[in-house]
């Protein structure tokens, strides 16, 4: 083949780029998809514990964050989560929804999904080339030079099209790298403040003994910044708090930034209580909690709540104590786990480089990024699969 028969070289084979790959060789078109790792979909193989919750049936603009909020809803809007589902169900992927949208294969494993971009790449005879490292890419005149190294040579392919799939900077044992970022900034492209996000958070001081103390409960609660707020479970640790909601919260904080969990939102312990006192007077508060929390959750209140006295003694003072706590719980964390605990890189490709509509950069024409290394962060729960899917999607319409 010709190298300018290719009519775009795809930088990562991970949801992005494989989804491009397919949507490309559906439209006649040939690409050639470099990947660094031995294996096409690594960070979908290890997505939601092995079993990958692919897009999630809620899904709309407001799950995610960007400088420019808009950005994604063209995107969102040609390839839709129905696209989504429609899409895998042709090629024998039935989802089955988990909790608040979120879809998983109903064989539970996340090799399915692969698998299915692996055959259809075959069917439509694009090219993927493994454990390959790029080393360049340059533009003369209309043509991109793709430099990589492979199978002991290296190689230059030219072509018309360049697409940017390579992820973000979680996680490195996947591969992860700042490739995509080193490569917008070498064509001038601006690029958002990254960190890491939808990642567990980090408790020192004397208040970690504490979280120690409690690491393995597991409470349903709601998180909130005063920005937004979440209701989900969460996770003591050793070394801090974890978990669905403190997840979710982590994309949203800055350094420093408290925030509050409220450890019964459905109820107000409050009322709680004194409706079981008319009743129950002489139970002890530490057994009345039990019917929400762990005992060993409340026996680490000792010192905290008057757990040790019973509900019709209690005074306004400990109810007062009692409400803030379970209902205000607030902490300041000292830092998160990193990139390599974080699911998703915040920020990227600043969003203003790119056209909404062809995902292309506007200063150089060819030059496309999809995926995670665009300023697009979802929510946990399909959402970033969402996108990742729509971006490829876009971007192989426009090649």
């Amino acid at each position: 083949m010709d190298n300018l028969d290719y009519d775009a070289v795809i930088i990562g084979a991970g949801a992005c780029g494989l989804m491009c790959a397919v949507q490309a060789g559906f439209l006649g078109k040939r690409v050639l998809l470099i990947e660094k790792n031995d294996k096409v979909g690594a960070k979908i193989l290890i997505s939601g514990g092995g079993r990958c919750n692919y897009t999630n049936l809620h899904c709309g603009s407001e799950n995610f964050i960007s400088e420019n909020p808009h950005f994604i809803k063209s995107a969102l809007a040609a390839w839709t989560v129905n696209d989504s589902v429609q899409f895998f169900e042709t090629y024998g992927i039935i989802g089955q929804e988990k909790t608040l949208g979120q879809l998983f294969p109903t064989s539970n494993t996340a090799k399915d999904i692969v698998q299915v971009f692996i055959d259809l790449c075959q069917q439509l005879q694009q090219t993927i080339v493994l454990n390959a490292t790029l080393t360049g890419i340059n533009k003369t005149q209309d043509i991109f030079n793709v430099n990589y190294h492979a199978n002991g040579q290296n190689t230059v392919i030219q072509t018309n099209n360049v697409v940017i799939a390579s992820g973000g900077l979680p996680i490195a044992k996947m591969g992860a790298s700042d490739f995509g970022l080193k490569i917008a900034k070498q064509f001038g492209l601006a690029i958002t403040h990254t960190a890491p996000a939808l990642v567990p958070l980090t408790i020192t001081g004397k208040a970690l003994d504490w979280y120690a103390h409690l690491s393995g409960n597991s409470v349903f609660a709601q998180v909130s910044n005063g920005k937004i707020s979440f209701e989900e479970n969460i996770l003591f640790t050793h070394w801090g708090l974890s978990g669905p909601a403190i997840l979710q919260i982590s994309s949203y904080l800055q350094p420093g930034e408290t925030f509050t969990i409220n450890l019964l939102p459905k109820q107000q312990i409050k009322i709680l209580i004194e409706e079981e006192r008319k009743t129950n007077g002489k139970k002890l508060l530490s057994n009345y909690l039990t019917l929400f929390y762990t005992r060993k959750f409340v026996d680490a209140l000792t010192g905290i709540l008057p757990i040790q006295k019973n509900l019709a003694s209690l005074s306004n003072a400990d109810m007062e104590a009692i409400h803030n706590f379970i209902h205000q719980f607030t902490v300041t964390p000292a830092g998160n786990k990193g990139y390599d605990k974080a699911e998703v890189m915040r920020g990227g490709v600043c969003t203003n480089e790119l056209s909404s509509k062809t995902l292309e950069t506007k200063k150089v024409k060819g030059l496309y990024f999809g995926g995670e290394c665009v300023d697009v962060t979802g929510w946990l729960g399909g959402y970033n699969f969402q996108w990742a899917w729509a971006s490829g999607y876009v971007i192989a319409q426009n090649l």
